[in-house]
């Protein structure tokens, strides 16, 4: 049964692996996030009556998550840094793991790692994934 009314967001999930590689869970998440846009090019002429008109661009998708470092992770930071430096085109979900509730799907590269560890504090990782092509909406069965 889909989710209904305000849900944690330890819920939503980011999963990625390699293209045609099963996506799993990035490990110790601790935040994701997911940014569309959509380019919208002036089309104002002299009969636009003095009023800005646009259309509609090209779209465009951006991801960000946090998290936690442990190596022993199935999908940790060392591995995401491996993806970005191979320039590693990466298959990605973002959504919740219950049946019923629609979920985004796409490709994209991750376009930043960052791994970093301040004196007696958990070594933590931030990064982003730029998408390329289509993102699709479907439904958990």
């Amino acid at each position: 049964m889909a989710t209904a009314g305000v849900f944690n967001g330890t819920n939503l999930l980011l999963k990625f692996a390699a293209d045609g590689s099963a996506v799993a869970a990035i490990g110790h998440s601790t935040s994701c996030s997911l940014s569309l846009s959509n380019d919208l090019p002036e089309a104002t002429t002299k009969d636009s009556a003095g009023f800005q008109e646009v259309i509609a661009g090209v779209k465009s998708g951006e991801i960000s998550f946090e998290g936690l470092v442990a190596y022993d992770d199935a999908n940790n930071a060392i591995e995401a840094a491996d993806l970005l430096l191979d320039r590693t085109k990466i298959d990605w979900t973002f959504g919740t793991d219950a049946v019923g509730d629609d979920i985004y799907k796409g490709e994209g590269f991750l376009s930043s790692i960052e791994m970093s560890a301040e004196m007696e504090s958990p070594v933590s990782y931030s990064g982003s994934i730029t998408v390329t092509g289509a993102i699709t909406k479907e439904t958990n069965v």
